[in-house]
């Protein structure tokens, strides 16, 4: 079976303030990402920037077969949230955008607003494949592209960048915390029998500090010699898939012409030993041709498809 992620970038119908102008323009994105996740052919897909539940539905519309929609009940402020595509109905488990209970709030702007919670909800689901229950949560943590006050994307000074910075980083590293209590959930301290996987839009690379929270207890990293000794770290811990990915193909985004991979699986100890590929784009293509993207989303309100790539795991 294939699990995957993939940000679908500003999902909405036409007319509104964020969606594409026309419906021609509409409909020439669906086809262009209908078409990704048709090759793709996966269980179950994770999507991220969901910004009308509608959307959703007219893009597994134009799929074939039956697929089901799971979205989650906390959008950010332009609506956009996570969610899945299933191929079987899935049951919904946790919903949440709650940080913590021992958690504080984080310092947000110049002004000293605070965030108490995380901007968009993490979902969590199981399904029933071939193999049994897999469960699942899929997430969308604060971006590194930065709104300055007045929906500015651009600084007045240096400072003011620095700052922003900061606070973007206070919220993806709450964000990052929060998740990975859900994970610990997920997980129920049984990560050696159980098919567990968070997956989604961690607006960060492999190496990042926000990124390494989700993982856990530190060790047994994929090609290291302690990847295939058991420990008591097992039972908790998630693998992110990224070293199996073929290296020119370990990105899922250009920004400003780098290339970066922000898009991450993780997986529990028994699910990761059963991944056999792992990549991003399509199974068997070559890197991801991907528009590299500048500071302004609304540059690409027009734009067909995605400005992200897919990223996927093949489970026997």
């Amino acid at each position: 079976m294939l699990l995957g992620t993939w940000n679908l970038e500003n999902l909405y119908r036409p007319g509104g303030p964020f969606g594409p102008k026309d419906k021609a323009t509409y409909e020439t994105k669906l086809a262009a990402l209908a078409a990704v996740i048709t090759e793709l052919d996966p269980v179950l897909l994770g999507v991220q920037e969901v910004g009308e539940p509608e959307a959703l539905q007219d893009l597994a519309g134009m799929l074939t077969g039956e697929w089901h929609i799971a979205l989650s009940t906390h959008p950010d402020g332009r609506g956009i949230r996570v969610g899945f595509l299933s191929r079987t109905a899935p049951q919904v488990i946790a919903d949440t955008n709650a940080f913590p209970a021992k958690f504080r709030p984080v310092q947000s702007d110049d002004s000293g607003g605070q965030e108490s919670a995380a901007g968009r909800g993490f979902l969590a689901v199981e399904v029933t494949t071939d193999t049994g229950a897999l469960t699942v949560a899929v997430a969308h943590l604060k971006s590194k592209l930065l709104t300055y006050p007045g929906n500015r994307f651009f600084p007045h000074d240096e400072g003011e960048r620095a700052r922003y910075g900061a606070y973007a980083l206070y919220r993806r590293a709450a964000e990052a915390a929060t998740l990975r209590a859900l994970a610990d959930e997920l997980l129920a301290g049984d990560g050696r029998t159980r098919d567990v996987a968070v997956l989604g839009d961690m607006n960060d690379e492999v190496q990042a500090a926000t990124t390494q929270i989700l993982l856990g207890p530190p060790g047994s990293e994929i090609g290291t010699p302690g990847y295939d000794r058991p420990d008591q770290g097992d039972a908790v811990r998630l693998w992110d898939v990224a070293p199996l990915i073929p290296a020119d193909q370990r990105y899922s985004r250009i920004d400003s012409g780098r290339r970066e991979l922000i898009d991450h699986i993780l997986a529990s100890h028994h699910l990761v030993h059963r991944v056999t590929a792992a990549g991003t784009g399509l199974p068997g293509a070559q890197a991801p041709q991907l528009p590299s993207v500048g500071p302004d989303p609304a540059a690409r309100r027009e734009a067909p498809g995605s400005d992200h790539a897919p990223v996927w795991v093949r489970v026997e």
